[in-house]
Order: structure tokens, then C-alpha cells, then sequence
């Protein structure tokens, strides 16, 4: 079966797809873009939404010297996972940030944050500022760029990772009936469900459980039609 990964896979995630005799074409549909960033302090709380935020983050060197010692909440198993790398104490992780923000509201509300973040973000961190603490503020370092390609040829399932990359996809493609979608979570699973019902979300929005998803839907529900 031909699959259309929207962005450059890890080599273990490639190696298991290839291993269960998937072929795979990768085209990156976002591209990351840093920005300019003039911060002199931040919040003794931090909140990341995005690996992308966390690895230009930490890789900045007027940035990341005022992020040690701070407490952090993120999006994702693995933005934990790099933030520990980076020596951060996490307090809590969500699955989105609907989750996050909802978390925040009911145990954090009177606390001040910083929010490192992209340009492109859903509006759930900042609906949740301006309802319980203005102090907060929001700091951009970097913007996500569409990067879209047209593709004659059908795939049987094509990998979405983000928003983004959905919206750079149809900007040069439709969607063959005969496709499936695999998504890494409800967030970008809604902005796919906008062009198509015919997709699968990851249980948790991590490479493991993607497989999980794309090798169930082949095993069970493709075999049955």
C-alpha cells in the first residue's frame, strides 16, 4: 500500500512502515521559520503548545537562559520528554490544548505565564488569558510556512501531523475517495474533517500509536471492503 507522509518521518517510524510492507513518499508541507524575539524575562510558569516552540526555545541563546528553574506545561507526550531533556520540571501535559487550558482554569487561574508559540495556534491558551489573568503574555518565535506540492498519482493513505499541513495539502491536491487519512490528533483530525470524513485519529498523538492506527485500519477495515 502507497503512502503520502506530509512531513519527514523519524527513521524508526519509516523502518516499522517499510517493515510492514508499506511504500512511502514524504514531502514536508510546513515549512518552520524562526523568529525575531526581544524578551528580557518571562513568567515563572511556561507553556509550549508545539515542539517546534520548545526546540527553537531552548536553541536560542538570549532565550534560553531565562526559561531554567521555571515550572512548564505543554501539549504532547513528547514536548515533556524535550523539555525534560532541557532540564525543565514538568507539571502537566495534555493531549491538546483545549485539555491544557481546561487544566489551567480549574488549578492555575490566578497564575502568570508565558507562552512560547507560532504565529498559526489554536485560540484555547489565550481565550483562557483573557478570562483569568492578563498578566500572562504571549511570545511568537516562529511562524509556520505552507509549502504545497501537487501529486498526479493516488496514495491509498496519506499522514497528517498538523492543521497546517492539511491546509497546504488541498491547497494543490483533492482528496481521492479511495484515500484514508491517518491523523496525530483530534486537532488536526478537525481541520481534515473539513475536506473528508474518511480518516483515523491516533488514540494518543504520538508515532507509536499513528502505526497502531495505520496498521489497524489495514488489517480490519480495509480487508473487510
Amino acid at each position: 500500500m502507497k503512502l503520502l507522509a506530509t512531513k519527514k518521518l523519524s527513521i524508526s517510524l519509516k523502518e516499522k512502515l517499510i517493515q510492514n510492507e508499506f511504500s512511502l513518499i514524504e514531502h514536508p508541507f510546513i515549512q518552520i521559520k524562526s523568529l525575531p524575539v526581544k524578551i528580557k524575562t518571562t513568567q515563572k510558569n511556561l507553556i509550549f503548545t508545539s515542539q517546534n516552540a520548545i526546540e527553537i526555545a531552548f536553541s536560542n541563546p538570549k532565550i534560553s537562559p531565562l526559561l531554567g528553574g521555571k515550572k512548564c506545561f505543554c501539549v504532547g507526550e513528547k514536548s515533556k520528554s524535550i523539555l525534560e531533556e532541557n532540564g525543565q520540571e514538568v507539571i502537566k501535559y495534555a493531549q491538546n490544548s483545549s485539555e491544557l487550558a481546561l487544566f489551567l482554569t480549574k488549578n492555575y487561574k490566578n497564575e502568570a505565564f508565558s507562552f512560547f508559540c507560532g504565529k498559526r495556534r489554536r485560540p484555547e491558551i489565550e481565550t483562557f488569558f483573557s478570562l483569568n489573568n492578563s498578566s500572562s503574555g504571549v511570545i511568537e518565535i516562529y511562524d509556520t510556512l505552507l509549502t504545497p506540492k501537487t501529486f498526479d498519482k493516488s496514495f491509498g493513505g496519506i499522514l497528517f501531523f498538523s492543521p497546517s499541513a492539511v491546509s497546504s495539502f488541498f491547497m494543490a491536491n483533492s482528496w481521492n475517495l479511495k484515500t484514508h487519512g491517518f491523523c496525530i490528533g483530534k486537532t488536526t483530525a478537525t481541520t481534515l474533517e473539513n475536506f473528508t470524513k474518511n480518516f483515523s485519529i491516533a488514540k494518543e498523538p504520538n508515532e507509536t500509536e499513528l502505526l497502531l492506527s495505520i496498521n489497524n485500519y489495514y488489517k480490519l477495515d480495509y480487508d473487510q471492503k
